[in-house]
């Protein structure tokens, strides 16, 4: 038998918020005003409920929105997706008109009176009017689309965007404007190349230009948003926080917790493993930036093919512990929240009829979103051999949630819960009767609330 134990005298991070990116499906979902044949809501208004209203929701507290580059105003390039194109404010004489990307702006407003309360402006490439090429991704590999002489205006461009969104009450807390910039982004979505010394010097013009605007005073540049756990993220985070510019206007390290497995077997066998790398950027950090938080801006699982049972939920619940507990996150964010792919991807699958499908990637998520408030203070705890936990505490109540991915086990607690939670083969994110020797289903995933009492 398993025995959990939880010490609150050994403290880690606070947790902020969980979070989704509105990238490629919000421009479409957030039209859809036809009424759902399971609620009679708009469909937008379900989904949008569904992802962030806290109590019919998973009440995910960050929105991301995409800055597109203009492919779906001018049609230019080759996309594998029309849905991957993305609009922009930007026009040809460099004007703006905010009556475009109305449907994702919808969804983004929506969101934020849902209850998100921290909005990210984020670019995969700058507007295609800036680029060298006239397109949102590069025509030749491993040189960036955006000359030094446009960086200010690009600069000028995103924050005249936030401006804007901030006169309309929209929380917007940061600004990203790289997104993966060690990737050679050659067609079928919008991308930009970044070498470090270019990151370096765009974000430099970013946070002076910043400091020239009072309105953007509470607004933070966030990034370099490297695309996978193993490659250059020491790199990338030292050219940002060593320039005292741009790190007094950041509050933190954004990074993708992506780790895609080689296709060659012998590759495979040295470098499939991300713990260790988590581990060694972790211990990096902590040497050289102690203060520096860190966050996950993007995950999915990269696997080819729907999963909407507990392999996918599980391989996304052993991600989100090690990023809390090993890397020790404050933010955590999955990439595109409703997926109309063959793929392992997405909270939410939209199907070809319109109608949806929400697998358990989506409930085991909310064994998270629904009870880790901002400001809950993770403390050391464990569950013994072949469990995976994560424990949380807040001035009301300890929330643990457990991971088991083989056979059912008995888990004994140190106190009766006052509630209990599972995502398991047959339950989402149900209710269960509270036992101090509970059972754990196989492949579950399962939350415990202790609430604070004076006598604990």
């Amino acid at each position: 038998m398993n025995e959990l134990h939880l010490d609150p005298c050994v403290k880690y991070q606070t947790f902020e918020r969980f979070g989704a990116s509105g990238a490629w499906w919000a421009q479409r979902i957030g039209g859809r005003t036809d009424p759902d044949p399971e609620t009679g809501l708009e469909t937008r208004e379900r989904i949008a409920r569904l992802l962030f209203d806290p109590r019919e929701g998973l009440g995910l507290r960050v929105y991301r929105y995409n800055l597109g580059s203009g492919s779906a105003n001018s049609g230019a390039g080759r996309y594998s997706a029309e849905e991957r194109r993305a609009e922009s404010f930007d026009t040809e004489d460099g004007s703006l008109d905010f009556s475009r990307d109305a449907n994702a702006v919808w969804m983004m407003k929506r969101a934020v009176s849902l209850g998100a309360d921290e909005v990210v402006l984020f670019s995969n490439s700058p507007p295609e009017r800036m680029t060298k090429n006239g397109k949102g991704y590069l025509d030749v590999p491993g040189r960036t689309n955006l000359s030094p002489g446009r960086y200010r205006e690009f600069a000028d461009y995103c924050l005249k965007v936030a401006v804007h969104f901030l006169k309309e009450g929209v929380p917007v807390r940061f600004l990203s404007p790289v997104n993966e910039p060690v990737w050679v982004w050659t067609e079928n979505q919008e991308g930009c190349h970044y070498r470090p010394w270019q990151v370096r010097e765009l974000m430099r013009v970013f946070a002076e230009e910043m400091d020239a605007r009072p309105a953007l005073k509470d607004v933070k540049l966030s990034g370099a948003e490297n695309g996978d756990i193993r490659w250059f993220n020491k790199t990338y985070t030292r050219i940002m926080l060593d320039d005292p510019i741009v790190r007094a206007r950041t509050d933190g390290v954004d990074l993708h917790s992506y780790c895609v497995t080689p296709d060659n077997a012998l590759l495979r066998r040295f470098i499939a493993d991300r713990v260790p790398y988590l581990r060694r950027y972790r211990a990096w950090m902590d040497r050289h930036y102690p203060r520096v938080k860190l966050k996950t801006s993007e995950w999915t699982h990269m696997q080819g093919g729907r999963d909407c049972g507990m392999d996918s939920a599980l391989e996304q619940t052993k991600v989100l512990l090690e990023d809390l507990c090993i890397l020790n996150v404050v933010s955590w964010q999955v990439w595109i929240a409703v997926s109309s792919y063959d793929y392992c991807d997405g909270l939410i699958y939209e199907n070809e009829d319109g109608s949806f499908t929400i697998p358990k990637r989506y409930y085991a998520f909310g064994n998270f979103t629904r009870f880790l408030p901002p400001g809950a203070r993770r403390f050391a705890c464990d569950a013994g051999e072949g469990l995976e936990a994560a424990a949380f505490g807040t001035d009301a109540r300890d929330v643990v949630v457990v991971r088991n991915a083989g056979d059912a086990r008995r888990l004994r607690l140190p106190a009766l819960p006052d509630g209990v939670w599972v995502t398991d083969e047959t339950r989402d994110l149900a209710p269960a009767a509270p036992e101090e020797v509970f059972t754990l289903s196989e492949k579950s995933v399962t939350t415990f609330v202790f609430q604070r009492r004076a006598e604990r």
